[in-house]
């Protein structure tokens, strides 16, 4: 071996080295372990977590390992074979996708240190001295790592081992919920967001639905509309909404919490545009502007239809965005706080048409965050609660009066929490209550079975 060959080797050797060292201390700078910068491919994936990059990690990782694999494989034949060559051009494709990858991973963690542009070059041209100045430096801070928590790297991957409340009901009227669970892949893992949702909410209810944060409540909002399916069967008057998704998604009204309103329009011709959206195209003018016509006066809109949407309140801007899905008459009704912004008496105003709409024989679903204002109105409610295991589960669904009775607790924002963990100012008793309103659950259809006996 040449003078060169022996610098070059020992030059590799050394900033090899010091990039495990940067790397490992980047890991534990971050809440990781330090220990999974020895692993070759590896690293990268645990760095793609840091920089929010998790997919190019997971690619950098099986590149590399392809790679590997291809390179012992070429060395065990001759360079006269025929597959040298081919297997030497599908080593070098790999290498750089590799390297594509993991330039993606390393601008994530530049981003995450909050690192200008300079840095992801230096990256590049001398990685074990990005590593060692982002590991060892205290200028270079990592931010919005709470992905990277070990606890929240574990949070889904297993549940509380706690009986799921039993819902048999047959009922071909109203919407009935059988979610055995709803999953996700994140971090590498398989995660469980909501399990064993099971529930019927008759015709004509207006529902308030609660829980803490990551308790799944738009999950279970968004696995009800169809946009995110879960293991779940799901009927809306018998019929299954995911199999017949097609002719069911027009029967099921979503109003999020961002009003998405054009502000140069007038309202008349906002919900105009929504029935000729929205409407069958073989319906007549005339039943459409009745339409039309019919949610104005239901909303309250009338004597302000000619105004522009831009001149309006709060209020009257979310009234609008309900007209706009109520428009198609739809029997699910689902609706991300409402009354967000709104003070307590417009609020209030707002709940009472949602009251109106409900008592037309409609199911309306609400999430709202001051919920005692208005849940008079309700007729039932539905609480989440995030598990030990983070998972969100049915914790009660009754009316109010049972649920303050079932929590003996005065208020729906103390029952909130209740189930809330310690760590946002709640009880932790989400577990207990699940188990015990999964227990009362199976008690009640022992009663009725007997009864009917």
């Amino acid at each position: 071996m040449s003078a060169i060959d022996w610098v070059t080797t020992i030059y590799k050797i050394i900033t090899d080295l010091l990039f495990i060292i940067g790397i490992w201390k980047i890991f534990k700078k971050c809440g990781g372990k330090g220990w999974h910068a020895l692993i070759p491919g590896y690293r990268y994936y645990r760095l793609g977590i840091i920089g929010g990059r998790e997919t190019d990690g997971i690619m950098a990782l099986f590149m590399d390992l392809f790679d590997i694999t291809v390179r012992i494989f070429a060395n065990s034949i001759s360079e006269e074979s025929a597959m040298y060559d081919p297997v030497i051009m599908i080593s070098l494709a790999l290498s750089i996708a590799a390297f594509v990858y993991k330039i993606r991973v390393i601008s994530g963690v530049v981003r995450t240190f909050r690192a200008g542009r300079k840095w992801l070059i230096i990256w590049i041209l001398l990685p074990w001295l990005g590593a060692l100045v982002f590991g060892f430096s205290e200028n270079f801070r990592p931010v919005d790592l709470g992905i990277y928590d070990e606890d929240e790297l574990l949070a889904g991957t297993a549940a509380a081992e706690i009986a799921a409340p039993v819902d048999d009901d047959p009922s071909d009227d109203g919407l009935v919920i059988h979610l055995r669970s709803r999953t996700v892949r994140s971090h590498g893992r398989k995660r469980l967001l909501l399990k064993d949702i099971n529930l019927t909410i008759p015709d004509g209810s207006l529902v308030l639905l609660l829980g803490g944060s990551g308790a799944g409540k738009t999950t279970l909002i968004n696995a009800l509309i169809g946009y995110e399916k879960a293991d779940a069967k799901i009927t809306l008057s018998g019929i299954d909404i995911y199999k017949h998704y097609k002719e069911m998604k027009h029967r099921i009204g979503y109003v999020p919490q961002q009003d998405l309103l054009r502000q140069n329009d007038t309202v008349l011709s906002t919900l105009q545009d929504a029935a000729r959206f929205r409407l069958p195209k073989n319906i007549s003018a005339a039943e459409r502007e009745a339409r039309v016509n019919d949610v104005i006066e239901t909303l309250g809109l009338s004597g302000r239809a000619q105004g522009l949407v831009a001149k309006k309140s709060g209020g009257q801007k979310k009234r609008i965005s309900i007209g706009m899905e109520l428009i198609s008459d739809p029997q699910l009704f689902i609706l991300d706080e409402p009354d967000s912004g709104l003070d307590g008496v417009i609020a209030r105003e707002l709940f009472e048409r949602l009251r109106q709409i409900a008592d037309q024989g409609k199911i309306v679903i609400a999430i709202t965050h001051t919920p005692d204002r208005v849940v008079d109105l309700f007729d039932k409610v539905i609480v989440l609660a995030r598990d030990s295991g983070k998972v969100g589960r049915l914790a009660f669904y009754g009316s109010p009066d049972e649920a303050r009775e079932f929590f003996e607790r005065d208020t729906m924002e103390r029952i909130v929490m209740t189930v809330n963990s310690e760590s946002e100012g709640g009880e932790g008793r989400a577990d207990e209550i699940i188990a015990k309103f999964a227990e009362r659950t199976a008690e009640g259809r022992q009663v009725n079975h007997d009864k009917s006996a």
